[in-house]
């Protein structure tokens, strides 16, 4: 999961975000005020994204992003601005910002422009290793090779990604709505629920011994799927 540090002062704006980028798979951090972000960029390497608003009660969001880049931090950072004047846009992008949003946004269009800087710089998580092992299953991400049990699997693209992402988060729940967004902002294409009830059927007819009692790819009824490492 990717690491996100929020700047932002609106209480009622912070909480929604919370929740939401949590519940799409970003782990959040959040500082109210400019001097509150000063303390946890200290320790900037932990953070792969950071979401900045534009005006804070002690400074600017502007003011945050030129000083990381005064550093020589390469971290994406996205700015949310009230304002979709060209003015602010300009500045934003000239001190260092990578994207902005405008406000009101919505969550989708926030979560896909986080994906899209996290791939694009390459610092996500998943983006740092080359090879995903759990127990008796190795992934390598370079050549999509699949080995479980000293078996190579033979995964269509749905079952591959689906497979990576429940690996990632081992003896975690990852709920279908994590799954259904990752499926969807990955190919640019639509999968419902019920297609995944059938990847997940196909999936696990592939990794277990005994499909109707499987060791690995667990349903946990009302919230989602998790990869039990055996």
């Amino acid at each position: 999961m990717s690491n996100i540090l929020l700047l932002e002062d609106d209480i009622s704006l912070i909480d929604g975000l919370h929740y939401s980028l949590n519940k799409n798979g970003f782990y959040v951090e959040i500082a109210r005020t400019v001097e509150e972000a000063k303390k946890y960029l200290c320790k900037i390497e932990k953070y792969d994204l950071l979401i900045l608003d534009v005006t804070l009660p002690d400074g600017t969001g502007f003011d945050v992003c030129e000083n990381v880049r005064k550093q020589n931090k390469q971290i994406p950072i996205i700015f949310l601005t009230a304002s979709d004047e060209e003015v602010n846009i300009i500045r934003g992008l000239d001190c260092g910002g990578d994207d902005y949003v405008t406000k009101p946004f919505t969550l989708g269009e926030l979560c896909s422009r986080i994906r899209a800087l996290l791939r694009r710089a390459g610092v996500s998580p998943q983006d740092k290793i080359n090879v995903l092992e759990c127990g008796d299953i190795s992934i390598n991400l370079l050549s999509c090779r699949v080995v479980l049990n000293r078996r190579i699997l033979e995964l269509t693209n749905a079952e591959y990604r689906l497979l990576c992402l429940l690996v990632r988060n081992a003896n975690r729940i990852v709920s279908r709505d994590i799954i259904l967004n990752d499926l969807w902002d990955s190919t640019g294409n639509f999968v419902d629920d019920n297609t995944l009830s059938v990847y997940i059927r196909r999936l696990r007819e592939k990794v277990e011994t005994d499909a109707s009692h499987p060791q690995h790819l667990i349903t946990i009824r009302g919230f989602g799927y998790q990869w039990k490492e055996v």
